[in-house]
This record gives C-alpha cells, sequence and structure tokens, in this order.
C-alpha cells in the first residue's frame, strides 16, 4: 500500500459519509411525507400522477397486496422492454439501423434490467438503438430502483407500527421514491456528467480518419449468429484494413446517472465506465463512484431516523463500511503487488519499489490501480457492476475479492433500498443466533423474532446462494456452458462462478472470456436473476407483515443492544461466516487455488 492510495481512499469515504448523513435525514422525510418547504411544488405533482392513474394514496395494502403489485408492475416492465427489442428495427430513434434481438437474448435483457441487475451479454452502441436504450433500459433503471427503495419503506414502516395490518402503500412508495430522490439526483449528476465532457445527443454516429491505416482480423459468425470455428476449433476470421473509426453518439448522460444513483450499472457502451465519452475526466470518475454507494449509504441513516434511533442506522453502517474497507484494502494489495511471475522474468516491478508497477492490466491509465480497484470494491459491494476496468484481468485474489462481495448477498452497501434489507434480514439472523446463546426470545427493535421471521430470513439468505451454485454446477457439466470457456481450467471456472455470482445476487458485473450470448447462458442466468430478485422480495415483505402486526415490547434488562460495537461485531461476523459456510469450497477451486498456483509457479 502507498501514502498515494491510502489518501484517496480516506478521501472517498469521508467524502460518502458525509454526503450521506444530509441524504439520509432528507429520505427519512420523503416516506413521512415530510418534505422541505422549497420541495412543496411537487406536491401538486404527485397527487396529480395519483389522479391520472387512479391510485388512491390514502388506501394502505397488506403484504401480500403489497407483493402483487410489485410483481405485477415489474412483470408488465419486463414484457414492455421485451418487446421494445423483439420490434427495434420498426421502431423510431435507431439512426444506425439496429436490428431486432432475438428471443432468447431479448428474454435475459429484459429480465436483467427488470431486476435491477443489468447483466449485459451485448455491446449497447452496437446492439440497441436510442429508444430502446431510452424508453427500454432507462427507464427501467428508475423502476427497478424504485422498486428497491419501496421494499425499504414498507420494511421501515413495519418496526414503527403496532399490531397492524398494513405496510404502506407500493404506488405511493414508488412515486415518492422516484419523484422526490431518483429524479432530481438523476437530473443534477447528467447536467455535471455533460459539463464534463459526457455525451447526450440523438445524432447517427459519427466517421473519424485514423491518422494510419489499421489492419485487423474480424471474426466471422455463422446464419445462427454465433461464431464460427474451423476443423481445429479455432475462430474463423477474416483480415480487414479500416482507414476510419466509427465513434458512437446517443443519450449517454442520462443514463449513466440513474445507472449510478440507482446501483443500476448497465452502460451506453460496451466498455461501459472504461470508455472516454461515459467516463472522460477524474472528476467525472469520482462523482460515479460515490454515485454508486450514496443512496444505500444514506438508507441507513434515512432508517435509523424514521425509526426513532438514529444509533441503529449508524451501526448498520458501520459494519457495511468495516467490511468493505478490508476488502477494499486486500483487492488494493493484491493489485498493486502485481504477478510475481512477471517480477522473477524483470518484467514487472512493485509500487514499493518507487517505480511503476503492479498489475495494470484491463485497467485504463487515467485512473490507475487505485481508482481501478476501488470502483470494482464499491460497484460488487452494491447491486451496480459498472465497471472502470476489466475485473477479469485482476489478479486472483484481486478478483476474489468483487467476487465474494457479491457472494455476502450483496448486503455491504448493496443496492438502493435491497441491501439495507438484505442486511437486516441477516440482522435478524444475528439476533436469533444472541438469543439462542442466552436462552432468550430474540428481539429487535423492540419486536419479538419468532419461527416466521426466521424461516423467511433463511429464505432471502439462501436463495441467492442456491441460484449462484446451482448455476455454477449445471454449467460445468453442460456442454453448452463449457462451450463459451475462452480460458479453460482454474480459471475458466472462476469465470463460470462470478457469472452466476453476478446474475444470483443482481449485480451485473462479469469476467470477460466467457461467451453468455447463447441460448443456454441466457436463459440460465435469466432464471438465476428471477430467483435472486424476487424470492427475497417476497421473504421481506412477508418479514415487514409479520413486524407490522406485533407489538412493541419495552427495552428490558435482558434485550440485547443493537447499536453498540458488539451488535456491529456479531452482525459482520453473521455474514461473513454464511459467506464463507456457502460459498469457501467453490472459491477453493477458482481464485484461491488459482493465487497459490501463481506464487508457487
Amino acid at each position: 500500500m502507498t501514502i498515494n492510495s491510502l489518501l484517496q481512499i480516506t478521501f472517498y469515504l469521508l467524502l460518502l459519509l458525509l454526503l450521506a448523513w444530509p441524504l439520509g435525514l432528507y429520505m427519512a422525510r420523503i416516506y413521512t411525507a415530510a418534505l422541505p418547504r422549497p420541495l412543496s411544488w411537487l406536491h401538486p405533482l404527485e397527487k396529480g400522477f395519483y389522479r391520472l392513474c387512479g391510485i388512491r394514496a390514502d388506501e394502505e395494502m397488506s403484504w401480500q397486496r403489497y407483493a402483487h403489485a410489485v410483481l405485477a408492475f415489474n412483470l408488465l416492465g419486463l414484457l414492455l422492454l421485451y418487446a421494445l427489442q423483439r420490434l427495434q428495427l420498426t421502431l423510431p430513434f435507431n439512426p444506425q439501423a439496429m436490428a431486432n434481438l432475438p428471443p432468447d437474448q431479448s428474454f435475459n435483457v429484459a429480465v436483467s434490467f427488470a431486476t435491477n441487475t443489468n447483466w449485459q451479454n451485448y455491446g449497447g452502441e452496437s446492439t440497441l438503438s436510442y429508444l430502446v436504450q431510452m424508453a427500454g433500459l432507462t427507464v427501467q433503471n428508475f423502476l427497478s430502483a424504485a422498486t428497491g427503495m419501496a421494499i425499504m419503506a414498507a420494511l421501515m414502516r413495519a418496526f414503527t407500527r403496532r399490531e397492524a395490518a398494513a405496510i404502506g402503500n407500493f404506488w405511493v412508495d414508488m412515486v415518492r421514491s422516484t419523484l422526490y430522490l431518483l429524479l432530481p439526483l438523476s437530473l443534477l449528476l447528467a447536467l455535471t456528467l455533460v459539463s464534463q465532457g459526457v455525451i447526450q445527443n440523438f445524432s447517427p454516429y459519427q466517421n473519424g480518419q485514423l491518422l494510419q491505416a489499421l489492419a485487423y482480423e474480424e471474426p466471422q459468425n455463422g446464419p445462427d449468429g454465433q461464431p464460427l470455428k474451423d476443423e481445429k476449433g479455432d475462430a474463423v476470421t477474416e483480415h480487414k484494413i479500416t482507414r476510419e473509426q466509427s465513434i458512437a453518439m446517443g443519450p449517454v448522460a442520462s443514463q449513466v446517472a440513474i445507472k449510478q444513483l440507482g446501483t443500476n450499472g448497465g452502460g451506453f457502451f460496451n466498455t461501459n465506465s472504461a470508455h472516454p465519452l461515459e467516463n472522460p475526466t477524474p472528476l467525472t470518475n469520482l462523482l460515479e463512484m460515490l454515485a454508486i454507494l450514496l443512496i444505500p449509504a444514506a438508507f441507513c441513516i434515512a432508517f435509523g431516523r424514521f425509526i426513532g434511533d438514529t444509533r441503529q442506522g449508524v451501526a448498520i453502517l458501520a459494519a457495511m463500511t468495516l467490511v468493505f474497507l478490508s476488502l477494499l484494502l486486500l483487492c488494493q494489495w493484491a493489485e498493486q503487488s502485481g504477478n510475481p511471475l512477471l517480477q522473477r522474468l524483470g518484467l514487472q516491478t512493485t509500487a514499493s519499489e518507487q517505480a511503476p508497477g503492479g498489475n495494470m492490466e484491463g485497467k485504463e491509465l487515467r485512473f490507475g490501480i487505485v481508482n481501478s480497484t476501488l470502483w470494482a470494491t464499491a460497484t460488487t459491494a452494491a447491486s451496480n457492476g459498472s465497471v472502470n476496468a476489466m475485473h477479469d484481468s485482476f489478479t486472483p485474489l484481486g478478483g476474489l475479492v468483487p467476487m465474494w462481495l457479491m457472494q455476502l448477498g450483496e448486503v455491504i452497501f448493496g443496492g438502493v433500498g435491497s441491501g439495507l434489507y438484505g442486511m437486516i434480514v441477516f440482522a435478524l439472523v444475528a439476533v436469533f443466533v444472541a438469543g439462542l446463546m442466552i436462552g432468550r426470545t430474540p428481539e429487535y427493535l423492540g419486536k419479538k423474532i419468532e419461527a416466521f421471521e426466521i424461516k423467511m430470513a433463511a429464505v432471502a439468505v439462501l436463495t441467492p446462494c442456491f441460484a449462484t451454485l446451482i448455476g455454477t454446477a449445471i454449467a460445468v457439466v453442460s456442454t453448452s456452458g463449457l462451450a463459451g470457456i475462452a480460458n479453460p481450467g482454474i480459471h475458466g471456472f472462476s469465470e463460470i462462478l462470478y457469472a452466476f455470482s453476478s446474475a444470483g445476487n443482481n449485480n451485473g458485473s462479469a469476467f470477460g472470456g466467457l461467451s453468455v450470448n447463447t441460448p443456454f447462458y441466457n436463459f440460465l442466468l435469466g432464471l438465476a436473476m428471477l430467483l435472486a430478485r424476487y424470492w427475497v422480495i417476497i421473504p421481506v415483505l412477508a418479514i415487514a407483515g409479520s413486524l407490522a402486526g406485533k407489538k412493541i415490547i419495552p427495552v428490558s434488562a435482558g434485550t440485547l443492544p443493537t447499536h453498540t460495537p458488539l451488535f456491529v461485531l456479531l452482525l459482520i461476523g453473521t455474514v461473513v461466516v454464511v459467506g464463507a459456510l456457502t460459498f469457501l469450497p467453490a472459491l477453493a477451486l477458482g481464485p484461491i487455488v488459482e493465487q497459490v498456483r501463481m506464487f508457487n509457479s
């Protein structure tokens, strides 16, 4: 570790926490309809929207009705996005005449963006029209993020109610999340990004002349759209020479803003936030990294203020920050240490030798190791998945960090709303374990935690694990799954495990080298995304409904304090132990053994 890297990490975390506090206080007011006076002019717009859609804002829902509304609304969005992709060629705002997407790919993309995963098996600038990018992907970026925030609002409400049958109104929570938070922040960030050079237009793609001719080999595809291979299994290519470059245009800044703030992550360009038209300057890089974790961090403060005990939110935020910082430092160390095989050959030096070094493969020179690993850790701690470096090019230990952060359930900050309600599920498990130790019925925030809550918590915790491990197992024993591997052996297994960790936890980032745009992977990864999203949401809403119907128990001498450093450590231990017990065997077959072999070769 260098002093420079430590200063950059410290600056980032301090700025994040300073911004999260006032935003969290504001968010708590959103869900209690106690908006600051400067925003009161939006009240008529909110009420007008309810009248237009026939929503009775004062009518609350049971957790079952709330869940039905969530599923119906998300299904409608999924079907609309699927239709946009299938009809893309005949729709307007398609200056490059992008073709319709095939059914299996359309299904995968629609599921991906409806579930806030934003897994991308395509190059956005070469596959999707402006209309699909805007009316399809960007709209779903807002709605999938607002869905997670609405679920968290219902859970917060449940902790404050006594013997109630309802947990709020899904439509009201959605509208307030979008109108009062996501839209204003996205507008502000988008305008700032445009000022820094992120493009925002509807122009056709531009052609630029190269200074010298470029020769390259272009892979050839068969009638089914899949790469052709010769009798030796090598890709069939055609030699070409070009003297110009096509520069993609489009409404980029508006999508980048909400992809970061909503922890979505799906980029307009194939190279995502490594692209200079999507992330051109050090300032945009900092702002986009802050946007990834800003709302998840602020939600902790909002939670504490909403339930009337800010210490509870601070305790959860402290647990998230400690785990995040520990894994970030590990990733930094691994990447700055570089590859010992190259060092033995004299091809690389370490940063500690005061010379350029470390593992720079797959990283942007303008961002370097510090900002690359900081982004990689932040994007996988949240359910974001955007990248400014290739995670596949990290050292085995460096790549293990983002992979394990996803496997922990994306509760270390996590997605907007979804990260916090996932962490609260772990908190319920932690107080249950503590209750077993002392022989007392566990309580959390004045609510008894009984068999039903623990059963639902188990479903919420284990479903992403099931989707990740079962999906990986099917892929590594299937001919179709193995056919997509470009790096056979240990690293090929890591690529598959990473892919299902990403889909099974609604992240969206990926190791390169795995060809996943096939019917096999499109369907299997899509199924993993659906399971990981909705079989967590439904148990969380069931927990909210159960807690809302209970009495609030006064604090007694036997109550376990859940705002102390001891509980913070207990919560961290619960998250880490569950993650270690579940995924350590799989990690030992991939990045761990790869790291050992790298040092011992």
